[in-house]
């Protein structure tokens, strides 16, 4: 997978490069407020859905889960399954396979945001895939906290 850096002034062209590399259709990045994630940028995502996931608690969605779980949270087949953790109109989307991992703070200890990504068919991510678009997620935080 190349990489191009984040840089905050373009969040939308680094995602979608990030997206280019894993293949994926959609996408979403979320910055941490409090317990609250507010969109940074989304690609790929319906418009009736975008006032949806403007603003996500902690602890809800794929992101919301994946900031409070401090984990990878994966979903082979959102059509078929929302896992426990997606809502209803998550499958609005048209997204099957999805993951969404934190950004975490440079010393790792503190969810400060989220990296989502999602394709039209049913996919299971390795264990590598997860790791890389965690290190992706991390370019992110490098940015965040250099502000």
């Amino acid at each position: 997978m190349s990489g191009s850096e984040f840089k905050e002034a373009d969040p939308k062209a680094w995602m979608t490069a990030v997206l280019a590399d894993f293949g994926c259709e959609t996408g979403t990045l979320h910055r941490a407020d409090g317990e609250w994630l507010d969109l940074v940028a989304a690609i790929g995502v319906p418009e009736p859905l975008m006032p949806v996931i403007q603003r996500i608690p902690f602890g809800k969605g794929i992101a919301g889960a994946a900031a409070s779980t401090r984990e990878p949270v994966e979903l082979c087949n959102l059509q078929e399954d929302l896992g426990g953790v997606a809502k209803e109109g998550a499958r609005q989307t048209k997204v099957s396979g999805s993951l969404a991992v934190p950004v975490f703070s440079a010393e790792g200890d503190v969810v400060i945001g989220t990296l989502g990504v999602g394709k039209r068919e049913p996919y299971e991510f390795t264990e590598q895939e997860k790791a890389e678009l965690a290190r992706r997620a991390g370019e992110v935080a490098f940015v965040w906290e250099a502000e």
